[in-house]
């Protein structure tokens, strides 16, 4: 039986502009440990559909790193009655997606199949439909069945990111899908734009603007374009988090001294302190369950990462040992975090698991700052540099595959993965 399942892109919806090309240029390094070979026959019907889809599909099993694409060498099934097991199996395949695509009246209908080479029955079959404009949501959403069917995994190609470019003196908040397409101009002004932060749902984004002559902080609604300032109150307001239920954020205010922790409703009414130290508290990141929040702070002599209830209470030192940490973010499932671990003037990508306390650099050093975690907790999104220019990277959690990815013009920086849809 085959499922049927409506593909909605957000992007689609945003009145803003739209670019159908990719702006990230992607450069994949490493492997998983384990590739799981699979096959992706090209569909039957529209064939310049069916190669888009295709193009989408292969790019982003590609990207993961976890699969070997076996070649099809000519072979076209469409149907699984026209799947000749052996054939597929002498050619290494552990799996074969197979389907057919067709265009009737602006909406695009692909019927996809995924099957078990080596047990030759059917494991997955839907019909993805979609307007035209949302071809690449289709491919997504095919890329996102395979991922879990043969990983166990929930699939992320279908999640956008968020970053800041910078252009010489021009600044844009920019929204892309996870492999640098359809991308969209969230702002654009000639003032530093910093610290982007997606609400829990995807609908809002909150950031830094220095468009008042100092740092204020505003959320935007990612479909709408409204936007409304939350913060500008006397010195610096920075570093926004949302709370999980989209009520409240975290800010960072000096309008009592130092830098320290405030919370606020979504309105930015209600505003209440949350940190007293006599250092510097910022970076802020509410856990999962919306009771914790991660910060960084330099109250113990060097920046480390703290944690604390969102109720008020003792604060917490996380890690220790020599060097700084900074930029936490909390995993999705909330068992562990990410930060950037600086030691020897280089900075790392490191995790640490909440029950254990166990350090882990995963990535290879450099300048590679402000991480954070995939919808799926298996991808870490960072900024990083190459070729005196700032890049867009990601690693695996396990450290194994890493990707670099390089903006058409200027600067990438302030990276953060946004949530299932």
């Amino acid at each position: 039986m085959l499922k049927v399942f409506h593909a909605l892109l957000g992007a689609s919806l945003l009145a803003l502009s739209v670019s159908a090309h990719a702006e990230l240029t992607i450069e994949i390094i490493g492997a998983g440990e384990h590739q799981i070979p699979v096959a992706i026959v090209p569909m039957g019907g529209d064939a310049k559909l069916a190669a888009a889809i295709n193009e989408v599909v292969v790019g982003d099993l590609t990207r993961s790193g976890l699969f070997k694409l076996v070649d099809v060498a000519g072979k076209t099934p469409h149907e699984p009655g026209e799947v000749n097991y052996p054939d597929w199996q002498a050619s290494g395949a552990e799996a074969i997606a197979i389907g057919t695509v067709s265009r009737e009246q602006g909406r695009i209908s692909a019927k996809f199949r995924l099957l078990d080479v080596v047990k030759q029955v059917g494991i997955v079959g839907e019909v993805v439909s979609a307007k035209e404009v949302q071809l690449r949501a289709i491919g997504h959403r095919i890329s996102d069945v395979i991922y879990q069917k043969l990983t166990g995994d929930q699939g992320v190609f279908s999640t956008r990111i968020a970053y800041v470019n910078r252009n010489g003196s021009k600044y844009r908040l920019v929204v892309a899908d996870s492999d640098g397409y359809n991308e969209q101009t969230v702002l654009a002004q000639n003032e530093p734009i910093m610290s982007p932060a997606w609400s829990f749902d995807g609908k809002q984004i909150a950031y830094v603007s220095f468009e008042t002559g100092h740092a204020a902080v505003f959320a935007q609604s990612v479909y709408s374009n409204q936007r409304r300032m939350l913060a500008d109150f006397p010195g610096s307001n920075s570093a926004p988090a949302w709370s999980p239920d989209g009520k409240q954020l975290a800010v960072v205010l000096t309008r009592d001294g130092s830098s320290q922790i405030y919370m606020m409703n979504a309105d930015g009414s209600k505003l209440r302190r949350l940190t007293f130290s006599e250092g510097i508290d910022t970076e802020p990141n509410f856990s999962p369950d919306g009771q914790w929040l991660l910060f960084t702070s330099d109250r113990g002599g060097s920046a480390q990462v703290y944690r604390m209830a969102v109720a008020g209470g003792p604060v917490q030192r996380l890690t220790f040992g020599e060097g700084s940490n900074y930029s936490p973010r909390h995993s999705h499932d909330g068992k562990s975090f990410v930060f950037t671990h600086r030691a020897n003037g280089q900075f790392y990508i490191t995790t640490q698991d909440f029950l254990t306390g166990q350090m882990q650099i995963i990535s290879d050093g450099g300048w590679e700052k402000k991480p954070s975690y995939a919808p799926n907790d298996k991808l870490i999104l960072f900024a990083s540099e190459a070729n005196g220019r700032g890049i867009l990277a990601s690693v695996s959690s396990d450290g194994r595959v890493k990707q670099r990815m390089f903006t058409q013009s200027g600067d990438a920086r302030e990276p953060v993965w946004g949530p299932h849809l």
